[in-house]
């Protein structure tokens, strides 16, 4: 297996969500409007507006976040939450503190940074827009 990367499904709000993203991870996003799409007639003017794919890499050329927007045209349907959350190990501490501090703000922490008897830090929270996402540094197993 080459590799396994998320995909998320948001309602109308992907683009906002990934350039936060972006300002969390940094790199370049890569943007497909529905709009911009062969076949766009079957769109709504705000369909059209949505993400039909965006992409961001998150962690070398090979790890990519990726999403789209979910629309009432398409057979992409948002599932709140989808039981799943998204883990990220930093490489350090300082790594680990600046992206919990950028990724949970505004957001609902249900398990903030801290000391855990599996890692040295490890945090789980829910960012602004409903994703889910655990940090876990400094693995103790």
């Amino acid at each position: 297996m080459k590799t396994i990367n998320p995909y998320l499904i948001f309602n109308g709000n992907a683009e906002a969500a990934f350039e936060f993203y972006q300002s969390v991870f940094g790199g370049e996003l890569e943007k497909v409007r529905f709009g911009d799409m062969p076949g766009n007639e079957n769109f709504t003017e705000d369909e059209k507006d949505r993400m039909a794919h965006v992409a961001l890499p998150i962690a070398g050329k090979d790890q990519i976040l990726m999403a789209s927007d979910s629309t009432k045209s398409s057979e992409v349907n948002m599932v709140e939450n989808g039981g799943f959350h998204i883990c990220i190990e930093p490489e350090s501490r300082k790594e680990a503190e600046q992206v919990y501090n950028k990724l949970s703000d505004g957001g609902n922490i249900y398990m903030p940074l801290a000391e855990a008897s599996w890692a040295e830090l490890a945090a789980m929270f829910t960012d602004r827009f409903g994703v889910q996402w655990i940090i876990i540094f400094g693995d103790k197993g």
